[in-house]
């Protein structure tokens, strides 16, 4: 179970078109989680490592913290990039992609994997607590209450959308939405080695 989840993460990562199946949950069924053209060519890099950003970032949010990344196996993929996740819990992880030679982050993403019941709006809840983190951090001039409404927002914009993107300043914003599948939040710079507090 934990390898197909792991497995989602990283193709919610690439910029191929496969479809992967998942099983968030110990029951049969089988979840598709569509990959989104993240990482187009030349993606530029944040000008930290993801220890730098872990550090800084569990400092900032430390109701929120993200747990150490560990590396994907990324055997045969030819991105010349290294996959990291994080789990959070048994359905929200982190992940990112990292910049060969230089350890430098390309993207960092939130993905919700939804739990039918009645704990699903508090597990999103939740996930959308985290991406309003991220944002908060890359956008610290935000309060709290902003970030939230950002995260609140750019989720409605993306609703249903396979791939929804929106620019904030030096940042993208990215919003994967493949309904009980799968929601996937992310944010990329825009210019090359945009640094960071």
């Amino acid at each position: 179970m934990k390898n197909a989840i792991w497995a989602g993460i990283v193709l919610l990562a690439t910029v191929t078109v496969a479809v992967v199946h998942a099983a968030p949950e110990p029951q049969d069924r089988s979840e598709h989680l569509p990959a989104a053209p993240y990482l187009q060519a030349g993606a530029p890099t944040f000008d930290m490592t993801i220890g730098q950003f872990r550090e800084k970032y569990n400092a900032a949010h430390p109701t929120l913290p993200l747990s150490e990344y560990r590396a994907i196996d990324g055997h045969g993929d030819k991105s010349n990039l290294t996959r990291a996740a994080s789990k959070i819990n048994e359905n929200i992880y982190s992940s990112t992609a990292l910049e060969q030679g230089t350890g430098k982050i390309k993207t960092l993403q939130i993905t919700w994997l939804p739990i039918p019941g009645p704990e699903q709006k508090a597990s999103r809840d939740k996930a959308v607590a985290y991406m309003a983190a991220l944002i908060h951090y890359f956008e610290p001039m935000l309060s709290d209450e902003q970030s939230r409404k950002r995260a609140d927002d750019l989720l409605a914009k993306g609703k249903g959308s396979r791939f929804y993107q929106q620019t904030e300043g030096a940042l993208r914003y990215i919003v994967a939405d493949n309904g009980d599948k799968g929601l996937t939040f992310a944010v990329e710079p825009l210019k090359l080695a945009l640094r960071m507090p």
